[in-house]
């Protein structure tokens, strides 16, 4: 298993995480065996956004005398009222259902505290207003929850809460096709016929840019939906009229910034295996870029996708890396050719600029990269950029 650390978390999660959609498989019988196999896997992140209680107390029985084991993602406003699921945002509903999801899964605190499907402004300011947000940080000052996290599929909803709202895990739609839409406050446009009926060019430019502040900011970003509900699995069923791999779905999505922790949903082991053989699968298997490239209605045409096809540099330039912290930084605000970038530039993204064994001013501009390039990216102009804002 692969791991890397949650954001400004400082926790270390395995890449690959488990939904709780099996939870409920076999009258709650398959909860134990799901979390067998994550334990025997190496997976020690999980989310857990059901609120039935008997799901919630299959996952507390699962959990005994192996806590400290797994991360544990679980939901604040998502009720169990008049025996089905209920997101609240009435204060004293969200209070009970949070103490009743303490009781059932007996354990003292969750790592990430989720306030729960956030996708439009107002629902935010409502969160802001009615006192959830206050209350989730008076369960962070407690030590009831240790980080705070917001679930959300708008860019737009998202991008405003980690800027305004001390959000430090985002929970987040991300997959080839997801990535193509813009905002949208109803999530079901998400994966409607008619959203791709026409051809789409590159990234929404919301989604990459939640992405980059995420990074920017030091918000871990933990995935949902990255096979689009196994949608993007079948050639009959996805948006792009072509099939992906689990391993090409996994490998976009950890390739995106910010993003630390794809979601796996299983309704069974098997199901789990399968999502967790991504880190023993090579990097033929894992490449997105040639499956985007026979995509009948998308084109990613000039835009880096951070899939390596450049490589191999000449001169040992991770192209990739050099590209992403040069979007990151400009994300920032800065501007390529101001005099007065280098200082714009966050600590973070600048740091971990340096520390990369070469840089863009080594580029000798032999163009064997763009050669080499899927999507026709300007990759010697980019590294001119590069050099404009960080200074070799």
């Amino acid at each position: 298993m692969e791991y890397r650390i949650l954001g400004n978390t400082g926790l270390k999660v395995s890449v690959i995480g488990m939904g709780c959609e099996g939870f409920s498989e076999e009258d709650h019988d398959m909860t134990k065996k799901l979390f067998d196999a994550a334990e025997r896997l190496g997976i020690n992140y999980f989310d857990l956004y059901a609120s039935n209680p008997e799901t919630r107390r299959a996952v507390g029985e699962a959990l005994k005398g192996r806590r400290e084991k797994f991360v544990i993602q679980s939901h604040i406003c998502s009720v169990w009222k008049d025996g089905q699921y209920l997101r609240s945002r009435n204060l004293d509903e969200v209070k009970a259902g949070f103490e009743e999801m303490m009781a059932l899964l007996d354990v003292d605190y969750l790592d990430v505290g989720m306030i729960h499907y956030c996708d439009a402004m107002k629902d935010w300011e409502e969160l802001v207003a009615n006192g959830v947000l206050d209350y989730a940080r008076e369960l962070k000052a407690s030590g009831r929850i240790k980080h705070i996290g917001l679930s959300s599929h708008n860019p737009l909803v998202a991008e405003r809460a980690v800027k305004e709202g001390g959000i430090e895990v985002l929970m987040f739609s991300v997959n080839p096709c997801y990535d193509l839409q813009p905002a949208s406050e109803d999530v079901e446009d998400l994966w409607a016929d008619e959203t791709y009926s026409n051809t789409y060019t590159n990234l929404d430019p919301d989604r990459e840019r939640l992405y980059e502040t995420c990074q920017g900011k030091g918000v871990g970003i933990t995935v949902m939906k990255a096979f689009g509900g196994g949608d993007l699995l079948s050639a009959e069923l996805s948006p792009a009229g072509v099939a992906l791999t689990a391993n090409q779905c996994i490998s976009y999505a950890l390739s995106r910034p910010g993003v630390c922790v794809v979601l796996a949903g299983a309704h069974n082991a098997f199901e789990l295996e399968e999502s967790a053989a991504y880190c023993n699968a090579t990097e033929e298997e894992k490449d997105y870029a040639t499956a985007f490239e026979s995509f009948p209605r998308v084109s990613w045409e000039g835009h880096c996708m951070y899939c390596n096809h450049c490589a191999p540099c000449r001169e040992y330039i991770d192209i990739a890396m050099v590209n992403k912290f040069l979007n990151l930084a400009k994300a920032q605000g800065v501007k390529v050719g101001d005099e007065t970038t280098y200082g714009l530039i966050p600590e973070t993204v600048r740091e971990h600029y340096k520390v990369l064994d070469h840089h863009a001013i080594e580029c000798v501009k032999c163009g064997a990269c763009e050669m080499r390039c899927p999507f026709g990216v300007k990759i010697r102009a980019d590294m001119d950029e590069a050099v404009q804002v960080f200074g070799y």
